[in-house]
């Protein structure tokens, strides 16, 4: 089976119909990650059939879960989830957040080459993101605890939003330990495909 094959059809899998543009936007950006991986470190994975599960299935199996359109994506190192869910989902707007500049080059660079026009580069500290602009969705994969990422991005998130937070294991006692205001809309048992280990989206919100 081809990339575009098992992308094709573990997008399927995960109820996305993505078109023949969007698997080769994706697998473009793969390879742009494998091209700087060479110089810099941007992830740890260097196999191309993990890379396409762990970074791209992984990203691409929170979309029917999120209901916000206009998404930052916090942490997101090479651009995982945001830049993937925009590929998937031309009419969402994205922004990726890194404090690492050299990532945040990287993602500056795949907006640039994959031509997206609804991702915009966030560099620096979340913290420092001025409070009057506003997400209606934020969202971390493996960023930091539940209560840390509550409280580096309350401060940019809408009335009525959401927290969406991607994690490995079920997260009890980060769960346990949540400010007082904030409730678990609803958590999402993520089976990626091809992909064996454990996967949860936790859906937040202000009470």
């Amino acid at each position: 089976m081809t990339q575009s094959q098992q992308l094709a059809s573990g997008a399927q899998a995960l109820g996305l119909a993505l078109d023949e543009a969007q698997i080769a936007s994706l697998l473009s950006y793969l390879e742009l990650i494998r091209k700087w991986n060479r110089i810099h470190n941007l992830t740890a994975l260097r196999e191309p059939e993990k890379m396409l599960t762990h970074h791209l299935l992984d990203s691409l199996a929170v979309a029917p879960h999120i209901t916000s359109a206009y998404l930052l994506d916090v942490g997101s190192g090479a651009g995982l989830p945001g830049i993937p869910l925009a590929i998937a989902r031309p009419d969402w707007r994205i922004s990726v957040s890194d404090s690492n500049l050299k990532k945040a080059s990287f993602q500056q660079q795949a907006v640039i080459e994959l031509a997206l026009q609804n991702v915009q580069v966030v560099p620096g500290r979340v913290e420092d993101v001025p409070p009057q602009v506003k997400y209606v969705g934020v969202i971390s994969r493996a960023f930091s605890e539940l209560n840390a990422f509550i409280a580096c991005t309350r401060h940019v998130l809408a009335e009525g939003g959401r927290w969406y937070a991607m994690k490995g294991v079920h997260p009890d006692a980060e769960l346990a330990d949540l400010p007082d205001d904030v409730i678990v809309e609803k958590i999402v048992r993520l089976t990626v495909p091809d992909l064996h280990a454990a996967r949860h989206l936790i859906i937040l919100k202000v009470v």
